[in-house]
């Protein structure tokens, strides 16, 4: 009989994470952090980036393709400059301390960047740059995943879908967060939907052949779709420079998968900027930012970006719970005394 669907509190859900990446030679302190940003992106409706990632991370650390116990080290890179080595860890400790060092430096500099290489996976980059947006700094963020899109013309996968994500604070709303990667859909989407057994929508990617596809398997051979054709092809080139090229990072088309624990670790990279608003001369960012968008908010049948992530997240809070998938919590259980 298939395992039912179960209906969790946040809490219970970390919990549940930590235990099953402890028992899989992943540290306390990494677990915590993985847990943390793992049930943050199934809170926010990114289930790519959830419960579905949680046995592929344990097979990884399992394997030694990512290591459990790794302690990023941050390395000054000039005045304005960190770089930090994940140590072929998980990417979220790494960003952790990213965050950490942004959050000193940005007020002094005016601007700051950390770059981050030999790292992992990174989930949801929203989430990563809302944390400074809570601190008053406006944030970018990018970052360059395994080979899964070609360049614009051609037939063969060379840049990852390569996400890009922004922040900025507003005074007693939560953060705006623009939050999106360059290929028409993430690929974890397709990971998911491959791991529950449903199709696909037409559009998203092609097979190995070049066919369009609604097989989720035969998406994972194939390659994605970018966002906006050309465009995104064109800005998937411009985040692997900053991500992986003016890191030390690894390419896409260098990065083992993030999916299975063949091979090498990832080695893959991520670049967050951090702005001091606190500099805009004249009326200053926040109230101009607030005139932007009401204007857009002015115009009939329009919304902020992430809105349905704050929906969410309001359910939770009203004692909604998590729900976790059967096929994923049966998944995920097993793996607890591995």
């Amino acid at each position: 009989m298939p395992t039912p669907d179960r209906v969790m509190r946040r809490d219970e859900a970390e919990a549940l994470i930590r235990r099953v990446l402890e028992a899989n030679r992943v540290s306390a302190r990494n677990a915590a952090s993985v847990a943390r940003a793992l049930v943050a992106a199934e809170i926010d409706g990114q289930r790519g980036h959830g419960f579905s990632r949680v046995a592929a991370y344990a097979a990884q650390a399992r394997s030694g393709k990512v290591s459990g116990a790794a302690c990023p080290v941050a390395e000054p890179g000039g005045t304005a400059r960190v770089d930090i080595d994940a140590r072929d860890g998980f990417a979220f400790p790494a960003i952790d301390l990213a965050i950490e060092e942004l959050a000193a430096r940005a007020p002094e500099t005016g601007v700051a960047v950390a770059a981050i290489r030999r790292s992992h996976h990174c989930g949801q980059l929203g989430a990563h740059v809302e944390r400074l947006a809570e601190r008053g700094l406006a944030a970018l963020m990018v970052a360059n995943s395994p080979k899964a899109m070609a360049p614009w013309g051609g037939s063969a996968a060379l840049f990852g879908t390569n996400p890009i994500a922004f922040a900025a604070p507003r005074a007693g709303k939560p953060p705006l967060v623009i939050d999106l990667s360059l290929s028409r859909v993430a690929r974890g989407k397709v990971m998911a939907a491959a791991k529950a057994g449903t199709p696909i929508p037409e559009g998203w990617a092609l097979d190995a052949g070049g066919r369009p596809t609604t097989d989720p398997a035969a998406a994972l051979q194939g390659t994605m779709v970018p966002a906006g054709d050309a465009k995104g092809a064109a800005l998937a080139l411009v985040v692997e420079i900053l991500a992986a090229t003016l890191t030390g990072a690894r390419h896409s088309d260098e990065a083992a998968s993030f999916f299975d624990a063949e091979g090498p670790p990832p080695g893959v990279g991520q670049l967050i900027l951090a702005f001091d608003t606190s500099r805009v001369p004249g009326a200053g960012f926040g109230p101009r930012l607030e005139t932007l968008l009401a204007a857009i908010l002015a115009q009939e049948c329009t919304r902020l970006p992430g809105e349905s992530r704050l929906q969410a997240r309001r359910a939770l809070e009203e004692g909604a719970g998590l729900r976790v998938p059967g096929h994923l919590l049966e998944e995920i259980e097993a793996l607890a005394g591995a």
